[in-house]
């Protein structure tokens, strides 16, 4: 008996990784519907802003003489990181 519940744990607990592991998947076919990737957004620290960033409105203006489109204040250092897309 104790060797058969160990038997069915072990399978039920197989079971439970390979179910989630799996996840949601795509089906193509007629009906399907495209699905619109979103655009990916590359960062890197900025090279002219010095100093701790607390004001993301001076990291935004420093990241657009870059040639960046965005930016902000992050991490614990309080860096200010340029972003634009991909």
């Amino acid at each position: 008996m104790d060797r058969s519940m160990r038997l069915v744990s072990a399978f039920v607990l197989v079971l439970l990784l390979v179910a989630t592991d799996m996840g949601p998947m795509a089906v193509e076919g007629r009906g399907a519907k495209k699905v619109e990737q979103k655009k990916r957004t590359c960062d890197s620290q900025s090279q002219k802003f010095k100093g701790m960033c607390f004001l993301t409105s001076s990291c935004v203006q420093s990241c657009k003489s870059e040639g960046f489109t965005g930016g902000q204040c992050r991490g614990f250092r309080r860096k200010c990181f340029c972003s634009k897309n991909c």
